[in-house]
């Protein structure tokens, strides 16, 4: 029998990863839905190339435009996440890839797991913002989570049901990104060009800022705390500019493992599908000259400012995390907007969360997703009205 699969965020690319894994193997799967929010060139192309008979497009304009194409076809097309009990018709499906960008995930993500037997969730937000809640309904419907993040999916794989007591420190890595070796003199002139030109990866803008700041460490970090239920006294990120290996994890019985892998989100999407061995993938050989090479190094904390937020991070889940994200978002679109310059975004960052205003939200757990969405909305329109 064919497994069933939804993708939410199937134009973007982790979502074009899993179908492009998916299409080499289509007598083992089904997609049952495929969810959008714009890109409907790429999703009719997935429709059509996977025979997907429920979608979702979650852009206004667009789905008005993808019913009219597809008004002579027989596929379900809904404007919004509130259709899984139709869509599933209360059975649960095999596999879901949660990776819709943003916050605006969060909520989707909550809703399918009770229709899913394992969910895959590569959005760094709804981890960051809402694990309290992701927990909780993991629980209560059985579901198994996957994380997809690469250093995750390799902590994952390298603690294996150990307990935290047996773990001494957690180490991800991190590039440096654009301007690990840039003179400090010359971080006042950076563009933003510049700081989307990432030496290993290729991504979105949005990501590529995160990298060029480390920020995007900064959220793996509380996104591992999160996952792994570990303490911030045991993570650590270190420099590592080849991204050969994504995670260390060094144990109480004298042991440390590093995982290694191509610098390839198609290796942990697949594994998070075909676990313990059930398939295998063409991989490069081991690179010797970059493994004789790993120049592991400490953060410098002039050039990465961010990472001090760190050291003041809630134990507990709480809604200073959402204060985090949505102010970070904010002064990245300002930072591409040309509004800001690349130093601004470090340096409001860390002033705004100092704010009595937003520490009061380290003691608040989140209690829904609205709480998490109507903070986030205030948070960005505080920093669009306020003098930077």
């Amino acid at each position: 029998m064919k497994k069933k699969i939804a993708i939410l965020g199937s134009t973007g690319s982790i979502g074009k990863t899993l179908c492009n894994i998916i299409s080499k193997d289509k007598k083992n799967f089904e997609i049952i839905l495929l969810a959008a929010q714009k890109d409907i060139k790429t999703l009719l192309k997935q429709i059509d190339k996977f025979s997907v008979k429920n979608i979702i497009v979650t852009n206004n304009k667009k789905f008005i435009e993808i019913k009219k194409i597809l008004k002579n076809k027989r596929i379900n097309i809904y404007s919004n996440f509130n259709h899984f009990k139709k869509i599933f018709k209360n059975k649960k499906i095999d596999y879901t890839m949660s990776a819709i960008s943003g916050i605006d995930g969060l909520e989707p993500t909550l809703e399918i797991i009770k229709f899913s037997k394992n969910i895959a969730i590569a959005n760094k937000e709804s981890i960051i913002c809402g694990w309290s809640l992701i927990q909780k309904d993991l629980n209560r419907y059985k579901t198994k989570f996957i994380p997809i993040d690469s250093e995750h999916f390799s902590i994952w794989d390298l603690v294996n049901n150990s307990k935290n007591k047996d773990i001494d420190k957690i180490f991800i890595t991190a590039s440096g990104g654009p301007f690990n070796r840039l003179h400090l003199d010359k971080f006042k002139s950076i563009t933003i060009k510049q700081a989307l030109k990432h030496p290993n990866w290729k991504m979105g803008n949005k990501i590529s800022i995160d990298s060029a700041t480390l920020m995007n460490k900064v959220f793996e970090i509380i996104e591992a705390k999160k996952i792994f239920n570990i303490n911030y006294s045991k993570l650590n990120i270190l420099i590592h500019p080849k991204s050969y290996v994504h995670a260390m994890v060094k144990f109480n019985n004298g042991l440390t493992k590093i995982l290694i892998h191509d610098t390839n989100m198609t290796i942990p999407i697949f594994n998070s599908l075909y676990p313990n061995f059930l398939k295998h993938i063409k991989s490069n050989e081991l690179d010797y000259s970059i493994l004789n090479n790993l120049n592991f190094k400490k953060i410098d904390k002039r050039r990465f400012p961010v990472v001090k937020i760190l050291k003041i991070m809630p134990d507990q889940n709480s809604l200073f995390e959402t204060v985090i994200v949505s102010a970070n978002d904010a002064l990245v679109e300002l930072f591409l907007s040309k509004k800001i310059n690349f130093q601004d975004i470090s340096r409001i960052l860390l002033k705004i969360i100092r704010l009595k205003e937003f520490k009061y939200y380290m003691k608040k757990t989140p209690r829904n997703t609205q709480e998490i969405i109507t903070l986030a909305d205030y948070v960005s329109l505080k920093i669009n009205t306020m003098s930077v």
